[in-house]
């Protein structure tokens, strides 16, 4: 009974940690740019758009289609950063469960 009582602590800490892990994760903030810096979109938690900041040359007519492409160039630089940042944090709370595929457990990275 001692193993299993054991193995149930172990299984508990690990909940806590995964869980202290999710609560990072929502606060894990990333920034991408695009363009050489002209575009920049922020990102938090699992891809929350907080801020986007668009260099004042781009705002002219018939840019449209280059301001387009480079928010979302630097979006994709954000969400990629984000994502991570995300799976380092997972992988750490996971220890040494990280990339085992365990029946009735999430994929843990």
């Amino acid at each position: 009974m001692k193993d299993l009582t054991q193995l149930m602590q172990q299984a508990q800490a690990m909940q806590q940690k995964l869980q202290d892990a999710q609560a990072k994760m929502a606060e894990t903030a990333a920034e991408g740019t695009s363009g050489g810096g002209l575009v920049t979109v922020s990102l938090k938690g699992p891809g929350e758009v907080t801020r986007v900041q668009i260099d004042e040359s781009l705002m002219v007519a018939g840019e449209q289609d280059i301001l387009a492409d480079l928010i979302v160039a630097a979006h994709a630089d954000a969400k990629r950063k984000l994502d991570e940042a995300n799976a380092v944090l997972m992988r750490e709370a996971a220890g040494p469960m990280a990339g085992m595929n365990i029946p009735g457990m999430p994929k843990l990275f």
